[in-house]
C-alpha cells in the first residue's frame, strides 16, 4: 500500500498562499545554509496529486516552459475538460476516492501537492500518513489557510524536525 504525504510550505501563521493566491514570499531569510528537503523526500515518490489552481500556477508562473514533475504520474483534480497525456491525467473524480484507489496501487508513495480545498478534503477524511510542512519565517497576516475546521481530532507523532535559512522543516506521521 502506497503510503500518502502531503509536502508544502506555510507561513508563520499557517497560510500556504497570499490573499491574491500568490506565494512570492516562499523563501528563508537569505543565509546560504540549504538543505534539499525536496530531492530526498521525492526519492519516495512516483504519483502527484494536485487541484486545478495549483496546476494552473505551475505551468502559467512558476515553470512556464517545462512541467516540473515528468517524473511522477501526476493527477489534477478539476472540472474542467482537459485531455491528459501519459505523465499528466486530468480527472474529475472525487479526491478522496482518487487518493484511496491509487494507494492501493503498486509503487512508491503519493504526494499531495496543493491546494487547499484538496488538501482539506483528504484531512477531514484522515488519509494523510504523513505531513511534511516547512514553516516559512513570513507572517502574512491573511490568505489562503494550509488547515481549516475538521469535525475530529488527528493525532500526529513527530517524526523530524530539521532547520535552515530560516525555516523549518516538521515531519509528523500519523499516530
Amino acid at each position: 500500500m502506497k503510503k500518502i504525504s502531503l509536502f508544502i510550505a506555510m507561513s508563520l501563521d499557517g497560510y500556504i498562499a497570499d490573499s491574491k493566491g500568490g506565494i512570492n514570499w516562499l523563501s528563508g531569510q537569505g543565509n546560504d545554509d540549504s538543505i534539499d528537503a525536496y530531492s530526498e523526500f521525492v526519492r519516495y515518490i512516483d504519483t502527484v496529486i494536485m487541484g486545478w489552481n495549483t496546476y494552473h500556477q505551475i505551468i502559467t508562473e512558476l515553470s512556464p516552459d517545462e512541467w516540473v514533475y515528468k517524473d511522477f504520474t501526476t493527477y489534477v483534480v478539476t472540472h474542467k475538460p482537459k485531455t491528459s497525456s501519459e505523465k499528466i491525467r486530468f480527472t474529475n473524480e472525487c479526491p478522496v476516492e482518487l487518493a484511496k484507489k491509487l494507494r492501493d496501487e503498486t509503487g512508491k508513495g503519493i504526494w499531495i501537492c496543493g491546494g487547499a480545498n484538496l488538501i482539506q478534503q483528504l484531512v477531514r477524511k484522515d488519509i494523510i500518513d504523513c505531513y511534511y510542512i516547512t514553516v516559512i519565517p513570513t507572517i502574512l497576516g491573511s490568505g489562503i489557510r494550509l488547515f481549516e475546521k475538521t469535525d475530529h481530532e488527528i493525532k500526529l507523532r513527530l517524526l523530524k524536525t530539521q532547520s535552515y535559512n530560516g525555516m523549518t522543516d516538521l515531519i509528523y506521521i500519523k499516530r
